[in-house]
């Protein structure tokens, strides 16, 4: 069985945000390198959201692998709990995990992606796909 063990992040989880859930990240797993997955992102005015798409836009993260695959499950089980993926029943989501194609250092890997779980029509979208960029566009 092929487990996917790497996790891609574009938002508050990238190294450059230094927030808690990153320090908690960075004690699981190693960064592996920038990378970027199809997708487009968003800015909600409070925070970044990203969803899936087949245009030619991608966003721009970083790829983190898992250091003890052993701790994959409890690291990861930790991490949707921070994305809010559990929920009360009856409560939708607001991210989902799905396995996505990742180019980082000439690769194609596959890993998990958080994506927005909700409608995206009436948000702005972050055209570089970096949000890191974008921030310091708007200091």
């Amino acid at each position: 069985m092929n487990t996917i063990t790497h996790l891609f992040v574009y938002g508050s989880l990238r190294s450059g945000f230094r927030n808690q859930a990153y320090a908690y990240l960075s004690k699981y797993f190693t960064l592996f390198g920038q990378g970027y997955v199809k997708g487009k992102l968003y800015d909600t005015g409070e925070y970044p959201v990203a969803s899936t798409t087949t245009d030619e836009k991608y966003l721009v993260g970083e790829l983190y692998a898992i250091n003890n695959i052993n701790e994959f499950n409890w690291a990861i089980e930790q991490l949707d709990d921070y994305e809010g993926l559990n929920v009360e029943p009856g409560e939708t989501p607001m991210y989902k995990r799905e396995k996505a194609i990742v180019t980082c250092e000439h690769q194609k890997i596959e890993a998990w992606v958080y994506w927005y779980n909700k409608d995206v029509n009436n948000l702005l979208e972050i055209a570089s796909g970096d949000l890191m960029e974008y921030l310091n566009s708007k200091k």
